[in-house]
């Protein structure tokens, strides 16, 4: 026999094998039939229609500890309907309170033509107490033909439950600096993010914020309407601060307040840094960033301990440029996309590099901080100062020198978490120079500060090396004290 005809008898043998009996009529079309449709990841996180997977069967329980909207699909199984249908549904509390959430639609949904999907949202307006659960289900349908219920006797889903677990709410900084160019009535808009929602009605009034200033500004926020995955904030300078010479700095610390935790980027700094004249055309930022290569890496030496003993650690790190608008005063055309059309140009900062992964969720080894610490989580989401996306700056020598000048590492707070989830905010700092040291390799030379009075009892530095190629001299050893990896 022709075994691509095997293969096919043995699969529609799999496939009636393992459906009930009464999923399928045989030689005729499968009754339509409407149920709900919720489907979870591995992670247990909710699929939201038009996000499907064949693979997962839909759930008939779902505990909820999210106070962001929840939405549950039903779905109809039939073709292209030629005249609209309804269902109607009813929602009731555990604890008969009505007032903790709300339904849309309120009873009613609606399948016309080729949407053969209805959504059910549940808001939840106030905290609930736990071991509440709120019972949906498919009552009623307009066209007697349709079933309510999957066809499968063991999986109706003509009912959904949720039930209302363990509440978390935090919130953290998406962005950790924001550079001003100090001009009164200067606006900057940053968002804080809420991972599991928020109640507007908790968030309104509470002090979330612990200030640091360096200048005056005022501070407002865009109403709260119907999202609850972010807030937008208005931070708007009232004075001119722009004298080249002085750094000005304001920060603001997000702190627990009320049933809200700040965790991640728990700080975020406004910055006028000092000003110099420096020609964009030097571009000492392309000598280290190569987008063409998905793999490309700067390669590092740290002067640390090793085993007791001081010595230069290699490492290496995914390293990017920092994009900016066309109006940013050190921006550079990278590429027009080969249109004419403007609009689309990528503008790269000349004199600034950062460090990060160009995907998911892990993250890459800036400034070799991975080292300096042990027991660290490395996922973005616990540790988003291991990805450090505007690092260094470079300053020109004369401003205009191709090959050499001075570099900083630009000032900033740094979030690392411990596998333990104990979190620390980490103040990074550091200069040094850099310089072409033969033809196209170039080597930069600083020290990195870090400060924190717990992990370290105040400020730790150490010496770097830093190479735009795997192939670079081995650089001389140093006589001086190096720093020791910390338990987090």
């Amino acid at each position: 026999m022709n075994p691509i005809k095997i293969f096919r008898i043995l699969a529609l043998a799999l496939l009636l094998a393992s459906c009930s009996k009464d999923d399928y009529k045989l030689g005729s079309e499968i009754d339509p039939y409407l149920r709900f449709n919720f489907q979870v990841s591995s992670s247990n996180v909710p699929l939201e229609y038009p996000t499907v997977n064949g693979n997962l069967v839909p759930v008939a329980t779902y505990t909820n500890s999210s106070v962001k909207t929840l939405k549950v699909p039903v779905a109809l199984t039939t073709r292209s309907l030629k005249s609209a249908v309804t269902a109607n549904f009813s929602a009731v509390s555990s604890t008969d309170d009505s007032e903790s959430f709300t339904v849309n639609p309120i009873n009613e949904l609606v399948f016309q033509g080729s949407k053969l999907t209805d959504t059910i949202f549940v808001s939840f307006d106030k905290r609930w107490k736990e071991n509440q659960s709120i019972s949906l289900k498919l009552e009623t349908v307009s066209d007697p033909e349709i079933h309510i219920g999957s066809l499968n006797s063991e999986y109706p889903n003509d009912t959904f439950k949720i039930d209302l677990g363990a509440i978390t709410t935090n919130y953290t900084f998406p962005v950790t600096q924001y550079i001003v160019k100090g001009e009164a009535g200067e606006t900057i808009d940053f968002k804080v993010n809420f991972p599991n929602g928020f109640f507007p009605s908790e968030i309104e009034n509470l002090q979330i914020f612990k200030f640091l200033n360096g200048f005056s500004y005022s501070l407002t926020h865009d109403d709260f309407g119907d999202n609850r995955n972010s807030i937008t904030y208005h931070l708007t300078l009232l004075d001119d601060i722009q004298n080249d010479d002085v750094y000005y700095e304001s920060s603001l610390t997000l702190i627990n307040a009320g049933d809200y935790t700040a965790t991640g980027n728990t700080i975020l700094q406004i910055v006028k840094p000092i000003k110099s004249t420096r020609d964009i055309n030097a571009n000492p930022a392309s000598n280290f960033y190569d987008l063409s290569n998905q793999y490309y890496l700067t390669y590092g030496e740290t002067w640390f301990d090793k085993s007791g003993v001081c010595a230069w650690q290699t490492y290496n790190a995914f390293t990017y440029p920092v994009v900016v608008t066309k109006d940013n005063q050190n921006a550079i055309l990278y590429s027009d996309k080969g249109t004419a059309n403007p609009d689309d140009d990528v503008y790269h900062d000349a004199f600034k590099i950062g460090f990060n992964v160009a995907t998911g969720t892990n993250t890459t080894n800036s400034f070799n901080l991975k080292r300096w610490f042990s027991n660290e989580s490395t996922t973005a989401a616990n540790s988003p100062g291991f990805n450090i996306t505007s690092a260094l700056e470079f300053f020109p020598a004369d401003g205009n020198s191709k090959t050499e000048g001075n570099v900083l590492v630009i000032p900033q707070y740094i979030t690392i978490t411990g596998s333990n989830k104990n979190s620390y905010s980490i103040a990074i700092s550091g200069e040094g120079t850099y310089k072409e040291i033969s033809t196209g390799l170039f080597e930069i030379s600083f020290e990195l500060k870090l400060t924190n009075d717990e992990l370290f009892g105040g400020t730790v530095s150490t010496q770097y090396r830093m190479y735009n190629n795997k192939t670079y001299p081995k650089p001389a050893a140093l006589s001086i004290d190096c720093p020791k990896e910390v338990t987090l």
